[in-house]
C-alpha cells in the first residue's frame, strides 16, 4: 500500500507530501528517538508525537515511508521547512498512535 493510499484512507493531514508513492510495509510505534533511529524499519509508516527536527532526521537515516505525527501533535514552521528540503513526507492525524498504527496495520495486512 502506498502512503497516498494511506493518507486517503485514514483522512491524514499532509504537511508535506514528500514522496506520496512510497510503499509502506508496516506501521512503527515509538516516541523515543534514539531506539526509533536503530529499530524503525525501512519503509514503514512511523507514528509518533514527537515533533520536533530531529524526528525528521531519525525518519530520514531510517529510511521511513512517512512520519504521521499522532495526537494532533503541534509542528513548527522550521520543522515544516525542513521537511519540504529533506522531501519528507510528513502527515499528522488527531488520533492516537497505537489507533493509528492499528488501522495501518489493518489496511497492509
Amino acid at each position: 500500500m502506498t502512503v497516498k493510499e494511506i493518507i486517503d484512507k485514514l483522512d491524514l493531514e499532509v504537511i508535506n507530501p514528500g514522496d506520496l508513492d512510497a510503499k509502506v510495509n508496516e506501521p512503527y510505534c515509538c516516541d523515543l528517538l534514539s531506539v526509533a533511529m536503530g529499530n524503525a524499519p525501512a519503509g514503514c509508516a512511523w507514528c509518533t508525537v514527537m515533533s520536533n527536527m530531529n524526528t525528521l532526521a531519525v525518519a530520514s537515516l531510517a529510511d521511513c515511508a512517512c512520519i504521521i505525527l499522532c495526537c494532533h501533535a503541534n509542528v513548527d514552521d522550521n520543522m515544516k521547512l525542513k521537511a519540504v528540503s529533506q522531501d519528507i513526507c510528513l502527515l499528522r492525524t488527531d488520533k492516537a498512535i497505537f489507533d493509528t498504527a492499528l488501522a495501518i496495520y489493518q489496511l497492509i495486512k
